[in-house]
């Protein structure tokens, strides 16, 4: 399985793009960034897009995949119907932008799928599992697993009680997020994301429930404040004696 990751931090730059994660050229998490990240041809490739959340950094390039795909082809959109009503009201309306739902009359740019959380389900030959994560908004990571049995959860924005999660997933490879350093751990709390600290807090705890720890990646990063982040999560990956690395736009991770 190679992941790709388009967009790792939590606001925009020419050097920073928002979140969106691509496995094996066909599956996209979160689509922040998505159309700027790959070009028309790629995009062609996509067979679904998996939304974690409705935050707008999350989902920006929903309609922009809408018009790039208009009479060249269709792509399926899974999400919480949570995720998907919003989108719908708010990307999706026939104002700003067509509604691809419906457009291009009969060949329909976007396909929405409902998805319910901790039912696992199958897109092209990968299984998939949605599990509720805590954040601001309701949201779910999703463990993808491949037919050779590799697998990764990406648990896009949370905040403190990740842990909850750690009894449904055995991943390969964690990708979760770390938007603040941890001088503002309050203000992480109140919002719904991780600090370093918390951060350990959680991979502690995967740790006694599994008995290992997973190589992580942290994305959702915020570049204002990324060089105290940096030496913060070095400190905990020292300590915990753990692969923990920050996230890059291009990184790639095979598994």
């Amino acid at each position: 399985m190679r992941i790709r990751i388009l967009g790792a931090h939590a606001i925009e730059a020419n050097s920073a793009r928002a979140a969106a994660i691509l496995v094996d050229e066909v599956l996209a998490l979160d689509a922040g960034s998505l159309c700027a990240s790959l070009s028309l041809a790629d995009q062609q490739k996509l067979k679904a897009i998996l939304l974690t959340h409705h935050h707008y950094d999350h989902v920006r390039d929903i309609p922009f995949i809408g018009m790039n795909l208009a009479h060249m082809g269709s792509v399926s959109i899974y999400s919480t119907a949570a995720t998907l009503d919003t989108l719908c009201s708010h990307l999706l309306d026939d104002e700003m932008y067509p509604d691809f739902r419906r457009w291009p009359e009969g060949q329909p740019a976007i396909r929405l799928v409902t998805i319910e959380a901790n039912k696992p389900f199958h897109i092209a030959g990968y299984g998939i599992l949605a599990v509720p994560v805590r954040h601001s908004v309701p949201s779910v990571g999703f463990q993808i697993t491949s037919s050779q049995g590799k697998s990764l959860f990406y648990t896009s924005d949370t905040g403190a009680g990740l842990s909850e999660c750690w009894g449904q997933v055995s991943p390969d490879l964690l990708i979760t997020e770390l938007t603040l350093p941890q001088k503002m751990e309050e203000w992480a709390r109140r919002t719904g994301h991780l600090t370093p600290q918390l951060l350990k807090a959680e991979l502690l705890e995967f740790r006694r429930l599994k008995g290992y720890l997973p190589p992580t990646v942290l994305i959702h990063l915020n570049p204002l404040l990324e060089n105290d982040i940096a030496a913060e999560v070095a400190e905990v990956s020292r300590d915990l004696g753990a692969s923990i690395t920050l996230g890059r736009e291009g990184a790639e991770v095979l598994l």
